[in-house]
C-alpha cells in the first residue's frame, strides 16, 4: 500500500513535467536533411518565391518555417503556401516528403502541369493548386495501386484535354473533387460513382464537356453537392438522378439540357436547386412542395409554362426564387408569398403574369429585391409595400401599373431602397412635382424612362443627394435642364434623351465632379440590372459614364468647358438645335468611346485634335453645316461616310474621292 502510494504521489507530481520533458524532446529532434532538401528545392525552381528564401533558412530545423507544420515525431505533415505570389512550375521534389498530408499551394501564379509525383502520393489525402494558371492535360493514374487522396481541387487553372477515368479508379476514397474553371472537354465519366464510392463533393462547372449526364451518377449514394453548370451538357434529366437522396445542392445552370422536373420530389434534402439557363419545359411540378429544406430556387431562362401551383407556398425556407424568363402565366395571388418568412429575392421578370401584385409579397419583410418587370400585372401600387423595410431593388418595369403620384408617394417609405426602376408604366400621366413626395434618401439609380409623362424635371429630385444613375429618356418632358443637377455629387450617368427640353445646355453640368473623375463606389447590385435581355450590369462601377441630352430642342453653343468631363464615355448631344462649332476642348475627353453631334446646326471645321480620341467606336456628326477637308488618316478616317454626311464636308468628301477614282483610271503619260 505504502509503496502504491509513493508511485502515485510521484505520478501526480512528476507526471506532467516528464511530458513537459518528453514534448521539449521531441523538439529537438530536427525535420530530416531529406525533407529539408526537397522544401528547398521546391524554392529554387520558383521564378518568384513570395519572400520564402529568406523566411526558409537552411541553417534552422525546417518544421519552424513559415508555412510548415509538422507532426510530434517532426515529420512534416503540412504544407501552406496559399496566396504568397509564387511564380513559377511546381517541384515534384515534394513528392519526397513521405508523410505530408495536407498540401496547399492555391491561390497563386504556378503554372506548368500537375506533377503526377504529388498526384499519386502515398501519403496526401488534402492536395489544392486551385487559382493558379497550370495547364496541361491530367494525366491518368494506373487503376492497379490505391492512392490514399481524399480531397482534389485542381479548380480555376488552365487544364485541359479529356476527363481521365481511371484516375478515379485509383482514388477510390475521394471525398471531394473540384475540377471546376478548367477547360476539359468529353463527356463526364460514367463510372465516376463506381470508381469513387465515397465521393460527396463533385464539382465539375465552367468547362467545356458535352454529351449527356450519365445516369450513373444515380449512384453516387453519398453525393450531396453536384455541380456541372456552364458546360455544354444536353439531353434530359436522367431519372436516376433523382435517386440522390442525400443530394443538397444540385446545379447544372447554362447547358442545354431538356426535359421535366417530375421526380423532384425525391430529393427531400436539396437546399439549392439551380437548372437556370437550360430547355426546361413543362411547369413546376405540384411535389415541389415536399422540398422543405429548399431555399435557392433557379429555373431562369427556360421554357417553363402554365400556372404556378399553390403548392410552391410550402417550401417555407425559400430564400430566392428566380423563374425570371420563362413562360409562366395566371396570377400570382395563387401563391402565398406571407408562408416565406426568409425569401429575399423574388425576380419574375420577363413573363406572361397578370392581374394584380399580390399583397401577401408585402408579407416578406426580409425581402430585399423584387423583380416583376415584364409581365402584364395592372392597377395601382399597394401602400402595403411599405412593410418592406429591407427592400433595397425594385423594378416594375413594363406593366401597366397607374398613379404614378400615389407609387411614389407610397415608394418613399422604403427607407433602404437604392435601385428603383419603374419605367414603361404610367402611361401619358403627369410628373408629379409636388413637395409630398419625399424619402429616397439612399436612391441609387431612378428609371422612370419610356412613360410619355408630361410635365418637367421635378425639384424633388435634387433631395437625392445619393443619386448615381437617372433615366429620364422616351418621356414628354419639357423646360430646361435645371441647374441643380450639378449638386448631385455622385451622378454620374444622364440619359434624358427623346424629350422636348429647351434652353441652353447649363454651364453648371460641365462641373459634375463625377463625369470628372473615374472613381465610382465599389459596390454590388442585389440582382443584376439588364439594360437587354443579354446585357446586364451587376454593380455601378460597370455602368460607362453618360451623358446623354440627344433627342430633344436645345439650343446654344456647345459649352467650352465640356472638356472638363474627362471620365465621361458618351457623350450624346444629337438631334438638337446648337449651333457653333465643335469646341477644341471636347479633345480633351480621351476615353470617349462614343460621340454623337449629328442632326444639329454646327458649323465650322472638324478639328482634327479630335483624332486624338483612340477610344472611339461610334462618331457620328452628320447633318450639320461643318465644312472644310475630312481627316483621311488616324482615328477618324476608320469611321463610314454616314458619319460625315449632310455636312458640306462630306461633299468636299465626294469629290476628292470621284478625283482619286478618275485619277486611278487616267491614261498614264
Amino acid at each position: 500500500m505504502l509503496q502504491q502510494y509513493r508511485q502515485d504521489s510521484y505520478a501526480r507530481l512528476f507526471g506532467p513535467a516528464l511530458v513537459t520533458l518528453l514534448f521539449l524532446a521531441s523538439l529537438a529532434i530536427p525535420c530530416t536533411e531529406q525533407e529539408k532538401s526537397s522544401l528547398l528545392q521546391f524554392v529554387s525552381e520558383l521564378s518568384q518565391d513570395g519572400g520564402l528564401r529568406s523566411l526558409w533558412d537552411n541553417a534552422t530545423d525546417c518544421c519552424k518555417w513559415g508555412g510548415i507544420t509538422c507532426s510530434s515525431e517532426n515529420t512534416v505533415t503540412d504544407v501552406f503556401l496559399a496566396r504568397r505570389s509564387l511564380e513559377g512550375h511546381i517541384s515534384a521534389s515534394l513528392g519526397n516528403l513521405t508523410s505530408l498530408l495536407r498540401l496547399n499551394l492555391s491561390h497563386n501564379l504556378l503554372s506548368g502541369g500537375l506533377p503526377m509525383e504529388l498526384v499519386s502520393s502515398t501519403s496526401i489525402i488534402v492536395l489544392d493548386v486551385s487559382f493558379n494558371l497550370l495547364h496541361g492535360d491530367l494525366q491518368d493514374l494506373p487503376s492497379s495501386t490505391l492512392w490514399p487522396m481524399q480531397v482534389l481541387n485542381i479548380s480555376s487553372n488552365l487544364l485541359t484535354g479529356r476527363f481521365p477515368s481511371t484516375t478515379w479508379e485509383a482514388m477510390n476514397g475521394l471525398v471531394v473533387l473540384n475540377a471546376s474553371n478548367n477547360s476539359f472537354t468529353g463527356q463526364i465519366p460514367t463510372t465516376l460513382c463506381v470508381s469513387m464510392p465515397s465521393i460527396s463533393v463533385l464539382e465539375l462547372s465552367y468547362n467545356q464537356f458535352s454529351g449527356g449526364i450519365p445516369p450513373g451518377l444515380g449512384n453516387c449514394s453519398l453525393l450531396t453537392f453536384l455541380s456541372a453548370g456552364s458546360n455544354n451538357l444536353s439531353g434530359n434529366l436522367p431519372d436516376e438522378l433523382f435517386n440522390l437522396t442525400l443530394l443538397e445542392h444540385l446545379s447544372f445552370p447554362h447547358n442545354q439540357l431538356e426535359g421535366s422536373l417530375r421526380g423532384i420530389s425525391k430529393l427531400t434534402n436539396l437546399v439549392t436547386l439551380d437548372l437556370g439557363g437550360n430547355c426546361i419545359s413543362g411547369n413546376i411540378p405540384d411535389s415541389v412542395g415536399d422540398l422543405k429544406r429548399l431555399e435557392e430556387l433557379h429555373l431562369d431562362c427556360n421554357s417553363m409554362s402554365w400556372e404556378l401551383l399553390p403548392t410552391l407556398g410550402r417550401c417555407t425556407n425559400l430564400r430566392t426564387i428566380n423563374l425570371r424568363r420563362n413562360m409562366f402565366s395566371g396570377e400570382l395571388t395563387r401563391i402565398n408569398f406571407s408562408a416565406m418568412p426568409n425569401l429575399k429575392t423574388l425576380d419574375l421578370v420577363w413573363n406572361n403574369f397578370t392581374g394584380i401584385i399580390p399583397d401577401s409579397i408585402y408579407s416578406c419583410s426580409n425581402l430585399t429585391a423584387l423583380r416583376l418587370s415584364s409581365n402584364r400585372f395592372h392597377g395601382q401600387l399597394s401602400e402595403r409595400i411599405s412593410n418592406l423595410k429591407s427592400l433595397s431593388f425594385l423594378s416594375l418595369v413594363g406593366n401597366s401599373l397607374t398613379n404614378i403620384t400615389s407609387a411614389l408617394q407610397i415608394l418613399g417609405s422604403c427607407k433602404n431602397l437604392a435601385i428603383l426602376l419603374i419605367g414603361r408604366n404610367f402611361m401619358h400621366e403627369a410628373m408629379p412635382e409636388d413637395d409630398r413626395i419625399d424619402g429616397f434618401k439612399n436612391l441609387q439609380v431612378f428609371s422612370i424612362s419610356r412613360c410619355s409623362l408630361y410635365g418637367k424635371i421635378p425639384p424633388w429630385l435634387s433631395k437625392l443627394t445619393n443619386l448615381e444613375m437617372l433615366f429620364l429618356y422616351s418621356n414628354q418632358l419639357t423646360g430646361t435642364i435645371p441647374d441643380w443637377m450639378s449638386n448631385l455629387n455622385f451622378l454620374f450617368y444622364i440619359d434624358i434623351t427623346n424629350n422636348s427640353f429647351t434652353g441652353e445646355i447649363p454651364a453648371t453640368l460641365m462641373e459634375m465632379p463625377m463625369l470628372k473623375t473615374n472613381k465610382v463606389a465599389p459596390k454590388a447590385f442585389e440582382i443584376p440590372i439588364y439594360i437587354t435581355q443579354s446585357l446586364q450590369y451587376s454593380k455601378p462601377g460597370s455602368f460607362p459614364k453618360v451623358l446623354n441630352l440627344g433627342a430633344n430642342s436645345l439650343t446654344g453653343v456647345i459649352p467650352k468647358e465640356i472638356g472638363q468631363l474627362k471620365a465621361l464615355l458618351s457623350l450624346n448631344l444629337s438631334f438638337n438645335k446648337l449651333s457653333g462649332e465643335i469646341p477644341q476642348t471636347i479633345c480633351n475627353l480621351t476615353n470617349l468611346e462614343v460621340l454623337d453631334l449629328s442632326s444639329n446646326q454646327l458649323t465650322g471645321a472638324i478639328p482634327t485634335t479630335l483624332n486624338n480620341l483612340h477610344f472611339l467606336s461610334e462618331f457620328n456628326i452628320s447633318n450639320n453645316d461643318l465644312e472644310g477637308p475630312i481627316p483621311i488618316v488616324g482615328q477618324l478616317s476608320t469611321f463610314p461616310n454616314s458619319s460625315f454626311n449632310g455636312n458640306q464636308s462630306y461633299a468636299v468628301l465626294c469629290l476628292l474621292t470621284t478625283m482619286v477614282h478618275q485619277k486611278r483610271n487616267s491614261p498614264q503619260k
